[in-house]
């Protein structure tokens, strides 16, 4: 059985390098001014939908992202590694989206795709820590979910077997498709990108990259007419038929006060033993200075 899985991936600025210039005047992510990385999440969600590529002959993976031009690197990345296909949302209007808007955008993508049996992507990213997006957009399309996947271990006769991480363990659940997953950052690793892949995908870009390149010239025209495969799908805000009140800050309530790179450093230490009396007056403690409650 053959399926057409969508892969959702984000291109993240890298929270280890935040800044202060990370944040804009209208309360959102500066993402010019911190490096760009692929959202680790979503590696380990690539990774499991080119497993399940390996194991349906026939099927096929689609890297879809939002963001810039620049994120068309996203998809470059994906076909590096084995994906066959991409679409970059990009569009003024997209900018500035919270989970609501983003999730909208998303879920109007894939259906604009068509028929998808498998949506697969990442927990959580790195710049948000909300964990909302894939649930929001298998709510919007009437998806049934798996959230906190580690690995999906087949598909049989319709219907998913996915071992998923829970508190104390782990648990093993079934789920007919067409199936919306999140992937849990204790799967399996991505597999690195494949030499020949780079050198066959290393020129993809989309129409916007393009226009930017400084150095393009005639032969870059020549190559994209001859290799159509290297020019990734772009999509604006109408070519999705999306509604552009539910996108970028026009469709997000949700506003970003600030943000900043906190290191803790221990300034005194305790010793206690394992006593109720010892871990009594430490809660006692806590509570009293607003540590903790």
């Amino acid at each position: 059985m053959k399926y057409n899985i969508v892969v959702l991936a984000k291109q993240v600025p890298d929270t280890r390098n935040v800044g202060k210039d990370a944040m804009t005047a209208e309360g959102t992510v500066n993402r010019a001014a911190l490096p760009a990385i692929f959202n680790p999440d979503d590696l380990l969600a690539l990774e499991q939908a080119l497993r399940l590529k390996e194991q349906n002959p026939g099927s096929t993976v689609g890297v879809l992202t939002m963001g810039p031009p620049r994120a068309g690197e996203i998809i470059r990345q994906g076909l590096y590694r084995g994906a066959d296909t991409g679409w970059l949302l990009t569009d003024r209007l997209f900018a500035g989206a919270d989970t609501l808007a983003t999730s909208y955008a998303l879920a109007t993508a894939i259906k604009k795709i068509g028929k998808v049996d498998i949506v697969i992507g990442g927990r959580q990213a790195i710049d948000g820590d909300t964990a909302q997006v894939g649930p929001q957009v298998a709510q919007k399309l009437g998806l049934n979910q798996v959230t906190y996947a580690e690995e999906i271990l087949g598909i049989e006769d319709g219907v998913a077997t996915i071992r998923r991480h829970i508190d104390g363990g782990v648990e093993t659940v079934t789920a007919p498709l067409p199936i919306l997953i999140t992937v849990n950052g204790s799967a399996e690793p991505c597999r690195p990108a494949n030499a020949r892949l780079v050198m066959k995908y290393k020129r993809a870009a989309c129409p916007l990259e393009l226009d930017s390149t400084p150095s393009r010239d005639t032969y870059y025209d020549y190559l994209y007419e001859k290799k159509p495969w290297l020019k990734l799908n772009q999509w604006s805000v109408a070519d999705i038929d999306g509604d552009p009140s539910q996108c970028g800050l026009a469709g997000s309530p949700t506003k970003v006060k600030a943000v900043q790179n906190i290191v803790f450093q221990a300034k005194e230490s305790k010793t206690l033993t394992g006593s109720d009396a010892d871990v009594n007056g430490l809660i006692k403690e806590l509570l009293n200075e607003r540590i903790i409650g």
